[in-house]
């Protein structure tokens, strides 16, 4: 296996890393079923709530209030947290988002920080920055611990560890922890992940947190999370930094009551989630006393332009489509090449990187629409992959060595030869020669060269028949006439 990287600058075309995680027979089994509990969960939840549709279409209307008029609501949030005590940053990209976490943890003299699991943190390549500058990370989330002390990447986006069963945890956790008498015992490795990180809960002065939702209304906070160790983050350091994408705003407090109902569902078949945190900036001698909020574009801004793009801005990161796409449950999160993985990481990253980058993730999707369907703030992924496809393929006009212009060419070609009966024919006539070579003994093509390889590379084609429908009917008949 090839090393793994989640940035999409470096990372392979979806169709090379793919094929490489589809030989991993046991990756895809751990997906397999870890995506299958969550499904059956997440089913039998929203089963019980008669008014589910009418919940997706809420949350749906709040997500898109907020992004139509996100500079008003950003700017309310400013002055809401300010007013409370906090302190509001605004960071173009990651590069300045690093630069403003690293200055504040200096001023800070903070040299450990403990995190709640971040995928904005894991977007910016936080943790290498601030390792880099003599800051010791540590991961609190028990799927972030994992993936920390086995230097993996996550694969999915609320499981970050789902392609890791409980016997390789517990031969890592055995290894790193000095446990050799670690059974694989789920209980028995939270409790040696409880043990490991309880001294750091209670002696380390700085935390660094994302945001499930930024309330512009109050200025509140709000994270969510299942184990407990996010409230330890939050509450025990004397400095907190909270990183979040500028999208995570919702206009007001009482929108919490629909997002707090559909997002534990989607996400993991919960009613609610165990630990829900909202707080509002400081509060003298209760909490952290230093409060610093992040904002973070990075590419954000651009996708408001439209429609179209705006809508991949909804997601609230339930990860639901993730666990209904077929071509994410056979190839993992890895595949992908971005710490957005799934159908919303192939619509999401793309645009990030301006489409520069990861331009093989729309291709990733069977269309199918299932992401569509479980998705509780109703965006059109479907709708949106087959627009960057659009994109892409218009980007890549006149890049000779471009696959997407081969494609471009080919089906040009192929239209030409449809509109005109004569040429159809002799094409199929020239066909039945080129294809000799590569016409198996079985009467199957399984390997053609250049941009068709790929087709066959994953399946077999028939051989040509030796005579066309049309050319029977016209022996048959014994005259030249065309049939009508």
């Amino acid at each position: 296996m090839s090393l793994i990287t989640l940035d999409p600058r470096k990372a392979e075309p979806f169709p090379i890393a793919a094929a490489e995680l589809l030989q991993d027979t046991q990756l895809r089994r751990n997906v397999a079923h870890a995506t299958d509990v969550i499904q059956r969960k997440r089913a039998a939840l929203v089963a019980e709530k008669a008014d589910w549709q009418a919940l997706r279409s809420a949350g749906a209307a709040t997500r898109r209030e907020a992004l139509l008029h996100l500079d008003s609501y950003l700017e309310q949030f400013e002055k809401q947290i300010t007013a409370a005590g906090g302190h509001v940053h605004w960071a173009s990209d990651g590069d300045e988002a690093r630069r403003i976490v690293i200055g504040l943890l200096r001023d800070a003299q903070a040299k450990d920080v403990i995190k709640i699991k971040s995928m904005t943190t894991a977007e910016i390549d936080l943790n290498p920055a601030l390792e880099a500058d003599g800051v010791h990370v540590f991961e609190t989330d028990l799927a972030e611990l994992i993936l920390q002390l086995g230097a993996d990447q996550p694969s999915h986006i609320i499981a970050p560890a789902l392609h890791k069963n409980r016997h390789q945890v517990r031969e890592l956790f055995a290894r790193e922890m000095h446990l050799p008498d670690l059974t694989d015992d789920p209980p028995a490795l939270t409790d040696a992940a409880r043990r490991y990180l309880r001294e750091k809960f209670l002696k380390v002065d700085a935390a660094i947190c994302g945001a499930n939702f930024l309330v512009a209304e109050t200025g509140s906070i709000c994270i969510v999370e299942s184990e407990g160790n996010g409230r330890m983050c939050l509450t025990l350091p004397d400095t907190l930094i909270s990183i979040a994408g500028i999208e995570k705003v919702i206009p007001r407090f009482s929108d919490l009551e629909v997002l707090l109902q559909t997002l534990p569902r989607a996400a993991t078949g919960e009613r609610m989630n165990p630990y829900n945190s909202v707080w509002t900036g400081v509060t003298p001698g209760d909490g952290p006393q230093n409060l610093h909020v992040v904002l973070l574009d990075n590419g954000r801004s651009e996708l408001l332009a439209e429609d179209m793009t705006r809508q991949t801005l909804q997601c609230i990161r339930c990860a639901a489509c993730l666990n209904a796409c077929p071509v994410y449950r056979q190839t993992g999160g890895h595949a992908y090449g971005s710490v957005y993985s799934g159908p919303i990481g192939a619509i999401l990253t793309p645009q990030l990187h301006r489409m520069e980058y990861a331009q093989s993730l729309p291709y990733a999707s069977s269309l199918c629409g299932a992401c569509y369907e479980v998705c509780p703030v109703k965006i059109n992924i479907p709708e949106v992959l087959v627009y960057l496809r659009s994109r892409i393929v218009e980007k890549n006009k006149g890049k000779l060595g471009s696959i997407f212009n081969q494609e471009r060419i080919g089906m040009k070609m192929m239209a030409r030869i449809f509109l005109s009966h004569d040429r159809f024919e002799n094409a199929q006539r020239v066909a039945r020669v080129l294809e000799k070579p590569f016409v198996g003994r079985d009467g199957w093509v399984h390997k053609l060269p250049g941009l068709a390889g790929q087709w066959t590379a994953g399946r077999d084609l028939q051989a040509l028949p030796a005579q066309t429908f049309r050319e029977w009917w016209r022996s048959r008949n014994g005259r030249e006439e065309r049939p009508r």
